[in-house]
């Protein structure tokens, strides 16, 4: 996760976080705008200087600075939210266990008084979901050392001596050359050097140790947009996207890129007039919009989407075991969608329907196209079909990559 005001891979793997300048995966609520609260010019300097601090990556001139303008801006969730990043970055440099302990604590009620204040950025749920109520030490890996060596460059980092944290991240790299996080910050450090091709190189090198981590592909787009390189920064969004489309930083930098050059990022529009949902062991329940009942069935629709119930039902009370015996509880899976929808789609076929019915078209249009199970994952997944991801993942990367473009890149293929 970028470090550009966002959090680090490491964060997620272990609490780290950076307090670096903003990027285009920043979806903070107003992190710039200027406080509603009543400000006099002096005040309103201040905040922008603070802020700007921030931004350029200068956490630790700018936790004093953001602490003066809280003192008078006690409403101001974007100066809450930068002072809790902040003290994040600064509790990864000092030398005291209880004070880093301490600090992080603060930065966490720093994020929740951001969020009482109504920021609910991603950058600010990641920060709760990451940073423990106690404030301890993140670990960075289980190897004594490399965890030793990670702190270091992590402090060396947000103190802003680049150098020393290339020497750490590279000693990492000599006992552990795989080690996903430490070549991408490595990406990172070139990054801040100004270096865009070198940091290019290790966030593919990243990318080539682990493909399935959105991180590199997003610190790469966030590289490349600063080059200006707005349409190959696009491909590195979306690579981010199919590798974890349910992370919050990935789908945050796919939609903020498509902000920036004004591309409508949109999933087809299909409704669904029929649910069922599992109801004790052997029982299922069937709701049906009354309006498909009502309009009746002319065009074969109506009978499609009953189809397509008793399919999942049928899932709900016994298929499901039969399918995926290794597993003791029922959940809607990929398969069981893919195959209810295409009960459908048969039922219509075999009544040589032209049907009226728009998100029946559109759903016949993807299994068409071969497209079925990406729009599945990527547009309409609950807890059970998100299970089934990663497997589709492994051998159907280009679907998930084609329905993106075809479909997602172009306001849902409309």
């Amino acid at each position: 996760m970028t470090r550009r005001c966002v959090f680090g891979c490491a964060m997620l793997l272990a609490l780290g976080m950076r307090c670096i300048a903003q990027s285009p995966t920043h979806n903070s609520t107003a992190p710039n705008a200027v406080s509603a609260q009543p400000v006099d010019e002096q005040t309103g300097k201040d905040r922008s200087y603070a802020m700007d601090l921030y931004q350029r990556g200068k956490c630790l001139e700018a936790v004093p600075w953001l602490e003066k303008i809280i003192s008078k801006l006690p409403n101001d969730p974007a100066i809450h939210e930068a002072l809790g990043s902040c003290l994040v970055a600064k509790a990864a440099t000092l030398p005291d266990a209880a004070q880093r302990k301490a600090t992080r604590v603060q930065a966490r009620q720093e994020f929740l008084k951001a969020k009482e204040l109504g920021d609910n950025s991603d950058y600010l749920n990641l920060g709760l979901a990451s940073l423990p109520e106690d404030g301890h030490d993140p670990q960075y890996a289980d190897n004594a050392e490399v965890d030793r060596l990670m702190r270091q460059a992590e402090a060396a980092f947000a103190a802003g001596n680049l150098d020393d944290a290339k020497k750490s991240y590279l000693q990492v790299l000599v006992i552990d050359p795989n080690n996903y996080t430490a070549l991408l910050f490595m990406g990172d450090v070139y990054f801040r050097k100004g270096d865009a091709t070198a940091a290019g190189e290790w966030f593919s090198r990243a990318i080539a140790v682990d493909p399935t981590q959105e991180s590199a592909y997003r610190y790469w787009g966030d590289s490349l947009m600063k080059q200006g390189k707005v349409t190959e920064a696009g491909d590195k969004f979306v690579e981010a996207f199919i590798a974890e489309p349910y992370n919050r930083l990935a789908r945050a930098g796919f939609v903020n890129w498509g902000e920036r050059v004004n591309l409508s990022l949109a999933h087809p529009r299909v409704e669904f007039p029929a649910s069922v949902n599992k109801k004790g062991e052997n029982g299922t329940t069937i709701t049906l919009d009354p309006t498909m009942l009502d309009k009746g069935d002319k065009d074969g629709s109506s009978a499609a989407w009953m189809v397509y119930s008793f399919t999942r039902a049928s899932w709900a009370t016994s298929e499901f075991a039969k399918q995926y015996p290794d597993e003791k509880a029922y959940r809607h899976s990929l398969k069981e969608e893919a195959t209810a929808i295409r009960a459908a789609l048969k039922s219509l076929d075999e009544k040589k329907s032209a049907t009226g019915d728009h998100s029946l078209q559109i759903l016949k249009k993807l299994d068409q196209d071969g497209l079925l199970e990406a729009f599945i994952l990527l547009a309409m997944p609950d807890a059970g079909i998100a299970n089934d991801f990663a497997g589709y993942r492994k051998t159907n990367t280009e679907n998930l990559r084609r329905y993106v473009k075809q479909y997602v890149m172009t306001g849902g293929g409309q």
